[in-house]
């Protein structure tokens, strides 16, 4: 087979370092870097051009020393006249480690197809724009390192890594289908401190292992739709707190297309917003999941997302700050989602989709709007508020309260704040329980201080009869105003109106029980009716 080239001639040898021989297919490299162009050594039969095909031999027509490509990039002739030139090399299996630290390369470098059978190392390196596209590496070791344009590494198989802690990328950061295994430490991707300028896209991504992304910042969107993160014997999957996304982090289902070669373009076989029989795939995440102290400008998406987790790791979320959290994913068998602290515009949920008693924690949660996507009754609401406080804490009733009274359902806002205190009534001594009952029954707490006036309208019908049939006796005969046992009974239920009809008269045996018990029962009515006035003002 001979390389195919977009040049003709073989001029340029003069330019080789002493003592440095090409084979054919690196002359032939040589030669496309001058003109910009690219050298292709593909055979053009699938399996054979497929580099993470195991047992495929690579002949010597196909293979690069990583010493010429270094040579090329920190040192490469000068371009032809009229021409830029660029390392663009495909289909070939490079032997020997590539070794750019430090280096600065300014042409720009697009690998596909390829093969490395060492690790690439470009810690501390500064690119214009560096392309790795389907291609296998042992490992990508790229601390600190620079771009002022894009960094891909999309459909790549790299078996030990890749390393991008306090990595700058100046425009895109694409890794998008590929799968990334483990190092020595348990992590695929380590990209703490990292900073894109604009997207980061991995979508359809495969990470066995921990993707560490602490502290990073992405100055557009983060996107991990239809990726697969698997830890399962570590703490975390995703380990990002401190992340900050100016706009949105997608957690959600990605639309597969058909592959499209290796000539494709982003964003490769992801699709954003699926067509009607397009074939999803959800975010599954197996481990646990950290973004505390995140920021991000317009959302967190978990729509459809899968969280796999053992009993003790969490889908943390505390103290998060986003305008909207779409929480739609599906419910977590195990484990538990900690929202503590977190701050909240909208709240977007589904009753299916939150873990229940233990499973929650929200101490702290502030939200202002809560837009709930299919049947969410008030019920199923004060269950989610139950199973995020094991033990009584009245700020998720008070918080929920809130929200609910912002969108205009005062109504149910008081049912939230009259479960609130018959929680509360749990953790008092018996004699509190005892009283919290009674207001509970006659008013509910003030909430319904309808029930006051039905209790007082009965008791006073009843007494009314009684006294009807067995009125009490005159205490002063000569002054006795006329007996009317409407009235009378009337005096004996209100506390603060005198009506001059109980002074009156002195009621006697099983009457005077009656009396007494009415105007006790007259108090009680009207202290939880001021009790709960006063929590309507408070509210007000």
């Amino acid at each position: 087979m001979t390389p195919r080239e977009t040049h003709d001639g073989d001029e340029g040898a003069e330019e080789l370092p002493a003592g440095l021989e090409l084979s054919p297919a690196e002359r032939s490299l040589w030669q496309a870097f001058r003109e910009g162009g690219t050298c292709d050594l593909r055979t053009f039969d699938p399996e054979l051009d497929d580099p993470h095909e195991e047992g495929v031999e690579w002949g010597p027509e196909r293979t690069v020393r990583a010493r010429v490509l270094a040579l090329l990039l920190l040192q490469g002739p000068p371009p032809r006249p009229g021409r830029v030139s660029a390392l663009k090399l495909t289909g070939a299996r490079v032997t020997g480690t590539l070794n750019l630290a430090g280096g600065t390369i300014e042409p720009f470098v697009e690998l596909r197809g390829c093969r490395f059978e060492r690790e690439l190392l470009l810690p501390e390196s500064r690119f214009t724009t560096l392309r790795i596209v389907e291609c296998a590496l042992p490992r990508v070791e790229a601390a600190r390192l620079t771009t002022e344009g894009d960094l891909h590494l999309p459909r790549c198989v790299v078996r030990a890594g890749i390393r991008l802690t306090d990595a700058h990328i100046g425009t895109d950061l694409l890794l998008s289908e590929s799968v990334v295994y483990a190092d020595r430490r348990g992590r695929s991707v380590t990209a703490d401190g990292l900073t894109v300028a604009q997207d980061l896209q991995a979508e359809l991504l495969e990470s066995h292992g921990e993707l560490s992304l602490r502290g990073a910042t992405v100055g557009v969107s983060l996107s991990l739709r239809g990726s697969r993160l698997d830890n399962p014997h570590g703490r975390r999957a995703l380990n990002a707190p401190q992340l900050t996304v100016e706009r949105t982090l997608y957690l959600d289902a990605a639309g597969l297309t058909p592959p499209t070669g290796a000539g494709a373009t982003p964003p490769y076989t992801a699709t954003h917003t699926p067509a009607r029989g397009t074939v999803v795939r959800r975010f599954e995440c197996v481990g646990g999941v950290r973004l505390d102290d995140g920021r991000f400008g317009d959302a967190v998406d978990c729509d459809a997302a899968r969280f796999v987790m053992e009993s003790e790791q969490e889908l943390s979320l505390r103290r998060i700050q986003t305008p909207e959290l779409r929480f739609l994913c599906e419910r977590p068998q195990r484990g538990r989602v900690v929202l503590s602290g977190a701050k909240v515009v909208n709240l977007v949920d589904q009753a299916a989709s939150w873990p229940g008693l233990g499973g929650l924690w929200m101490a702290g949660f502030a939200y202002e709007n809560l837009i709930p996507r299919g049947h969410f009754p008030l019920t199923r609401r004060l269950e989610w508020v139950a199973a995020a406080t094991p033990e009584y804490a009245p700020e998720p009733y008070e918080m929920l309260a809130t929200a609910l009274r912002g969108s205009g359902e005062d109504a149910e806002a008081r049912e939230v704040l009259l479960a609130k205190q018959r929680r509360r009534r749990e953790t008092l001594p018996l004699a509190g329980k005892a009283w919290g009952v009674l207001q509970d029954v006659t008013v509910a707490y003030g909430y319904r201080p309808g029930r006051a006036a039905v209790w007082m309208a009965v008791l006073w019908a009843l007494a009314t009869i009684y006294f009807s049939v067995r009125p009490p006796q005159p205490l002063n005969p000569d002054e006795v105003p006329a007996w009317n046992p409407y009235l009378y009974c009337a005096d004996l239920l209100l506390p603060v109106i005198d009506l001059h009809q109980d002074a009156a008269w002195r009621p006697t045996g099983t009457s005077q029980w009656l009396a007494a018990g009415l105007i006790m029962t007259g108090w009680v009515l009207a202290t939880t009716v001021a009790a709960g006035a006063s929590r309507l003002l408070r509210r007000a």
